[in-house]
Order: C-alpha cells, then sequence, then structure tokens
C-alpha cells in the first residue's frame, strides 16, 4: 500500500468514523515488528507535486472532524530512503495504527525544488528527505527540534521508525 493509498483509505474511514462497526480508534495499538520483518520499498509513493497544497488543506479538515494528527511526509519518488519509508508505512499493522492516529500526505518536493514553502509555514527547512512533520488539527508542529532523524529511514528497523513516531504523537 502506497503513501496515497493510506491517505485516500484515511480520507474514506473519514465517512465510517460515525459507524458503530469501526472500532474505537484510541484501542489500535503501535505494531510491533520482529527482526523477520522484509520491508519492500514502494516504487512511487509520492503524487504529483501540483496536488500537495490541496491535500494538506483537505488532510487538516479532516484532521478536525475525526481528532486525528496530520503527518506531512515530504520527499520524494528518486528517494530510497522515502520509497523504505512507504514500505514500512504500508505494513498491514503499521497501516491500521497509522490510519487510525493520523491523516498522512505525502508531500512530493520533486528535486528539492517544489513545496517547500509548505514546511516554511511551520518554521522548518527541508533539507533532506523524508522529513517528517507530525501537526495537530489547529496546526501546531509537535516535532520541529527532530522533522529529519527519520531521513536515514533504510539504516533503521521498522520498528525503530514506529517508535520514532510514537515518542512524536505524545507531544502535546
Amino acid at each position: 500500500m502506497t503513501l496515497r493509498r493510506i491517505a485516500l483509505l484515511g480520507t474514506i474511514l473519514i465517512s465510517l468514523s460515525a459507524s458503530p462497526l469501526l472500532a474505537d480508534t484510541a484501542e489500535i495499538a503501535p505494531p510491533s515488528f520482529d527482526g523477520s520483518t522484509t520491508i519492500v520499498p514502494d516504487a512511487k509513493p509520492y503524487p504529483d507535486p501540483a496536488l500537495a497544497k490541496r491535500q494538506v488543506e483537505e488532510a487538516f479538515a479532516t484532521a478536525g472532524k475525526t481528532h486525528r494528527r496530520v503527518l506531512l511526509v515530504f520527499g520524494g519518488n528518486w528517494c530510497p530512503d522515502c520509497r523504505f519509508l512507504a514500505g514500512v508505512f504500508s505494513q498491514p499493522d503499521a497501516a491500521t495504527w497509522l490510519d487510525a492516529h493520523f491523516v498522512v500526505v505525502p508531500v512530493n518536493i520533486g528535486r528539492l525544488d517544489k513545496n517547500l514553502e509548505i514546511a516554511a509555514h511551520y518554521g522548518v527547512t527541508v533539507h533532506e528527505v523524508p522529513t517528517i512533520l507530525l501537526v495537530t488539527p489547529n496546526g501546531k508542529l509537535l516535532n520541529g527540534d527532530s522533522a529529519n532523524v527519520l531521513g536515514d529511514a533504510r539504516d533503521l528497523s521498522p520498528q525503530s521508525v514506529i517508535d520514532q513516531i510514537v515518542a512524536w504523537n505524545k507531544r502535546d
């Protein structure tokens, strides 16, 4: 499942969020990966850069309605660490947890020349990718001090990636 599909699934879950068929998302725990988990990098996780501004606006509207946070994932399809991160996010347990707690938006930055103003709005300059911003529905950045720590995602275990997002999500 690509970041784009995860974002689409998040949008679909909005319509289901009022349904009694959907479990309480607060009860969905972060995934646990053992050492045997093989991550297949996603070949093309980022949509056209022209879609980013609208997707970010829609994500914040959705996050406000569904009481989730926004995870802005800045990167490009040329970036091996970005594709690896998308592979981690597409693992079934990770995708379920991410969809329950976040509205994930893959922001295509081209070759570090597109959509940089989105990160700049939060006081972050994208120097490397992936750069991830965790933002509350009302626009408060929670991880400005460490937005680029997953820039070497390929060198991290899938569990380390999830653990970092869990740590950021504990911030207020």
